[in-house]
């Protein structure tokens, strides 16, 4: 005969099972986690699914006037100025955007969720300074900071990667800040401090849980943002530099080509386009499946 689950094993379940079905009956959603999945596939399988080299300039890849090739069967998305496989340099450029954009809003995740918990906690000197420092930040434009910052520090891949985690915590930490703020007045945070539990243990036992799904929440939507600030910074030139490929950076080379070769602009600038969509989709379904105010 098989036994019936515990009550806190029931109760750990059904929130899980509840956000999961509003999440599948979510289609922009769903639509949202597809378009991630694809981008994330081509970007970790360019290697094997890429038909040639990113870099290598076919002798036939331009025109006798010097001009890109269009697309055709021999480069299926064209050529660039320089006779590069142009849909090689886009898988290939998935991997650079999307490696900033997860690991450099994962860091940012983590900083803001971290400083934004104990601004909420610490009541005296420790949060005022930490909210003041936030409040300091927000007030710097984002874009020109990123800018200063990444061309003093010799732009690279794990430059950009660094500074735009540096720059992007701070709407986390305010967030996280207004929920610990509300949690710490709970009544399970006030039976926890009646009977002694120190303010660490609080924080990590009783209130980090509560933040997580806000947490993935910013993690997911924050990955559509970050890969937009990488292209920006990119097609300035101070973001991943050549030869390595970037969807930014495809575009900066390729802008005096619009008129006449319009698919160096429009490919990277649809693979963009996608990214952020899918990104952005798959958050606004996580923030309504995890919502303990929604439907069932």
């Amino acid at each position: 005969m098989t036994a019936l689950p515990t009550a806190p094993a029931a109760r750990a379940s059904k929130p899980r099972s509840v956000a999961w079905r509003r999440f599948s009956r979510d289609k922009a959603a769903l639509l949202g986690l597809v378009l991630c999945s694809l981008i994330i596939l081509a970007a970790l399988l360019a290697p094997w699914i890429a038909p040639h080299d990113p870099n290598f300039q076919f002798p036939d890849g331009i025109s006798l006037e010097g001009a890109p090739q269009p697309p055709g069967t021999a480069f299926l998305l064209g050529t660039d100025l320089l006779g590069r496989d142009l849909l090689s340099r886009l898988l290939w450029g998935a991997r650079a955007s999307l490696l900033v954009g997860i690991v450099a809003n994962g860091i940012a995740v983590v900083i803001g969720v971290f400083l934004g918990a104990l601004g909420g906690m610490g009541r005296g000197l420790i949060g005022t300074l930490i909210m003041r420092f936030t409040d300091v930040m927000m007030a710097f434009p984002v874009l020109l900071l990123a800018i200063a910052l990444t061309a003093v520090l010799r732009p690279s891949l794990w430059i950009v990667t660094l500074v735009i985690a540096l720059l992007n915590w701070v709407a986390v930490a305010r967030v996280i800040y207004a929920q610990v703020i509300s949690l710490r007045e709970r009544e399970f945070v006030e039976a926890a401090q009646a009977v002694g539990a120190s303010g660490s243990r609080i924080l990590y036992r009783h209130i980090v849980p509560h933040l997580l799904p806000t947490a993935l929440v910013w993690g997911s939507l924050g990955i559509g943002t970050t890969v937009l600030l990488e292209a920006t910074l990119s097609f300035l030139g101070v973001g991943v530099q050549p030869p390595t490929p970037s969807w930014g950076g495809i575009i900066n080379e390729s802008q005096s080509y619009l008129t006449t070769a319009p698919w160096l602009v429009l490919f990277p600038g649809a693979a963009i386009l996608v990214t952020s969509l899918g990104f952005n989709l798959l958050g606004e379904g996580l923030r309504d499946a995890l919502d303990p105010n929604g439907a069932n």
